[in-house]
């Protein structure tokens, strides 16, 4: 499966809550159907970057973007929950990136065939005893040919499973992330539509919490 294809299937997820489009996501989804892994769970292209980080070297928070890194400042956070939609999970590592505000994935590195197709504005988190994350970046651009919304790509390996991917963090009220886009939804992991606000400092506050999926072994 291309990048382009894969995101083209991560389309929309249903806009949950008042005051916070991550928290109710759990009650959304029927129980049996939280119980039925997806034939296509580990399908995934780009998940072998998650495995380029010792798990025992990273916290719960990083900084993808250094401060003269053009854009809006943001930080994305969130909790990860076990299938149940209530239980924290520690030790759950998330691999993040995205786009500059050109909308490019620029500046990467020859470290590895990720890093060099991911861009610079990547990194690797482990969740904490409350199964809370943090990522400090900049707020991404949509692609320049404007095929999709702004979005952060999300990968999730808990301890001693496969890797897999959610559904990308898009921003509610923004470029294409309308009808058409919930309609496609796959919601995996949960809502990936955040609504931005903003703490005492200007940053923006984007909080994506993620319900873990159930495996096929």
């Amino acid at each position: 499966m291309t990048k382009m294809s894969r995101r083209a299937t991560l389309l929309g997820l249903t806009v949950l809550g008042a005051t916070g489009l991550g928290t109710a996501w759990s009650r959304a989804v029927p129980a049996q159907a939280m119980q039925r892994p997806r034939n296509d769970l580990y399908a995934c292209e780009g998940c072998e970057a998650i495995d380029e980080r010792d798990p025992a070297t990273l916290s719960a928070s990083a900084i993808l973007a250094g401060p003269k890194e053009p854009g809006e400042r943001m930080r994305l956070s969130g909790q990860v929950f076990a299938l149940d939609g209530i239980t924290p999970v520690q030790g759950v590592v998330i691999y993040a990136h995205h786009t500059n505000i050109d909308g490019l994935y620029a500046n990467g590195t020859a470290e590895s065939e990720w890093s060099r197709r991911n861009g610079s504005l990547r990194g690797w988190v482990k969740t904490d005893a409350e199964g809370r994350y943090a990522f400090d970046t900049i707020k991404p651009a949509p692609y320049p040919d404007l095929t999709g919304p702004a979005h952060v790509h999300l990968y999730v390996k808990e301890a001693g499973r496969q890797t897999y991917y959610v559904d990308d963090v898009v921003f509610e009220g923004e470029f294409k992330v309308d009808a058409s886009y919930r309609a496609t939804q796959e919601s995996r992991g949960g809502s990936g539509i955040v609504r931005l606000g903003k703490d005492s400092d200007g940053v923006l506050t984007a909080v994506r919490d993620i319900r873990l999926e159930p495996h096929l072994v």
